[in-house]
This record gives C-alpha cells, sequence and structure tokens, in this order.
C-alpha cells in the first residue's frame, strides 16, 4: 500500500494537501510540530505524528515507525517578513535532509519537496525551469536552492525517485494574514484602511487548493526533477486588491502607494508552467472569482 508521509501538514499548504492524498488511496501520515486542539477543520481521515522535526532522533523515530513510500515535504520556517532573513532557514536545510536520508534508509521510493520562486534570478522576470538561472539573493531563497540541488544529487546517488516544485504566489483559507490577499481582506472586513504599494507589480497568483493538487499530482508521477507549481498568468498586484475591494463592496478603503517596495522588488514574476501543463496533464480549477470568494467567506467564518 502507498504510505505518505507529509510535512507541514497542518500548515497552509500542507493541510489542503491531505484530502487529495487520501483520495488518492495513500495512508495519509500527518507531521505537525504543533497541537491539534486548534485543527478541527482537519477531519481528513489521517494519522497524525507531533513530531519537532528539528530534532534528528523524533525524526529518526518518526520514519522508522511509519516506513512511508512516498514523502511529500512542505515543513520549513515561513513566517511573512521574517522569513526570508530569518537563521532558521539554514536549520531547516540540516533538517530535511536528515529527514530525506532516514526515508531513503527505511525503503523510501519517491519525494517531492517544495521549493520556491525566490530561487530564481528575479531580475529575469519570467521564470523557466530550464532556461532561467538560479540566483538566490535572500537567505531562504539560498537554503531552498542548496537543497533543491542536494535532493536532485542524493537521488542519483541512491536512485530515489524525486522532484522539486517551486511555489510562488499562494492565496486562499487558512493563509498568515499578513500575506497580500488576507491582509487586504481583513482590513477591509475591520473597515480598515488597506495600506498598500504602488500595485503595479505583476505577480504570479494561485488559489491553495490547485497547489495542493498539482503537488499530490506530482507525487503520485514519475516526472521527476524541477517544476514550476503555479498558474503562469501574471496580474497586476493592484488589480487584485480591487477585485477583493469590490466584492467586500469598499473600495474606498484602499490606499495605493501607502507603503514602499522592497529595494530591487522585481517589476514582473511569473512562472512559466510549460511541463505542469503537459507533462502532469494539470489545469486549475479555480478562477479567480471562485478563489477569492472562498478565501473571503473563510476569513468571515474566523470572525474578522
Amino acid at each position: 500500500m502507498k504510505k505518505v508521509l507529509v510535512t507541514g501538514a497542518n500548515g497552509f499548504i500542507g493541510r489542503h494537501a491531505l484530502k487529495p492524498l487520501a483520495e488518492s488511496n495513500f495512508e495519509v501520515h500527518a507531521v505537525t510540530s504543533r497541537s491539534l486542539q486548534n485543527s478541527q477543520d482537519v477531519s481528513v481521515n489521517c494519522t497524525w505524528h507531533i513530531v519537532n522535526l528539528l530534532d534528528s532522533t523524533q525524526v529518526r523515530d518518526l520514519v522508522r515507525a511509519v516506513k512511508p513510500t512516498h514523502l511529500l515535504h512542505f515543513a520549513w520556517y515561513n513566517i511573512p517578513g521574517k522569513c526570508l532573513m530569518a537563521e532558521e532557514n539554514f536549520l531547516w536545510v540540516q533538517a530535511s535532509l536528515e529527514l530525506l536520508k532516514q526515508f531513503r534508509e527505511q525503503g523510501g521510493e519517491r519525494v517531492v519537496m517544495a521549493g520556491s520562486g525566490f530561487e530564481y534570478d528575479l531580475s529575469y522576470g519570467y521564470c523557466s525551469e530550464s532556461v532561467t538561472p538560479k540566483k538566490p539573493y535572500y537567505p531562504y531563497g539560498i537554503c531552498k536552492h542548496a537543497l533543491q540541488e542536494m535532493l536532485i544529487t542524493y537521488s542519483e546517488v541512491t536512485q530515489l525517485s524525486s522532484a522539486w516544485g517551486y511555489i510562488f504566489n499562494v492565496y486562499g483559507s487558512h493563509d498568515h494574514p499578513k500575506r497580500l490577499v488576507s491582509s487586504v481582506i481583513c482590513s477591509l472586513l475591520r473597515g480598515e484602511s488597506a495600506l498598500c504599494s504602488h500595485g503595479n507589480q505583476f505577480r504570479d497568483y494561485f488559489y491553495v487548493q490547485d497547489l495542493a493538487d498539482a503537488f499530490v499530482i506530482l507525487l503520485e508521477n514519475n516526472v521527476t526533477g524541477l517544476l514550476n507549481i503555479a498558474s503562469g498568468q501574471p496580474v497586476m498586484v493592484k488589480e487584485i486588491v480591487y477585485k477583493i475591494a469590490e466584492k467586500l463592496g469598499r473600495t474606498d478603503l484602499i490606499k495605493l502607494g501607502a507603503i514602499s517596495t522592497s529595494a530591487g522588488e522585481p517589476p514582473l514574476l511569473v512562472a512559466d508552467v510549460t511541463r505542469l501543463s503537459n507533462e502532469l496533464g494539470f489545469s486549475p480549477k479555480y478562477n479567480w472569482d471562485r478563489g477569492l470568494d472562498l478565501t473571503i467567506n473563510w476569513w468571515k467564518s474566523q470572525g474578522v
């Protein structure tokens, strides 16, 4: 039987992968570092493991007990406003390598790990897996890219089937309230001004359930190597902001130009999704209207 270990399973992306994994006949083992007391909405039939993945002993004991055939690795330090420069990034490279080693030694067959668009040279704007240089600027991207290179090499040495999915901009339920889409929604629901940058940047936004579904399909597939998991459709940030405001009837609260952009922020960042479309046969199920409606309704359900 296919048995998958999912790290970061109680996080923004990981929780959305649990149901499609179960529906794909995986025996799902979900890993979280937090108590499940506040996770009543995580109702998928799976086995939960509360484990500190930064503790190599706990990782060894977990993998030896579960003996998974598949590994879907989302866990990382990913707090908005902190993660790009955080020292924790280096700890997660070490922890991820230990997890990978234990997984393979216990008979693991297929691993998919979550990467980041920040691994690319952002000055290019258009990110193609085989063409665009990988030249990360922040520690977050540098550490992700280092792990990516080690995963590919380790897989070659040990004959492990592996793939690396680059994630770009994501939105949806359970997101951090400081990320763009959620922050605008929360501000408007509270009747507060939504302070934004100029909003002229083009970004590649993907609804979180589409992202999770794509990762599950990739895990089930035999596609290996590097793969962008994104929409491939650039959208101007201020268009997103005003679409949210129109849905909530509060365009008067949008304040473009109220905050500055970071130095070196690229005007365009969009993924080439040819491999995702052609080799995985993946197409998104959620358009902007449906995705934003679901996200808004989720935040309303949280009492914002």
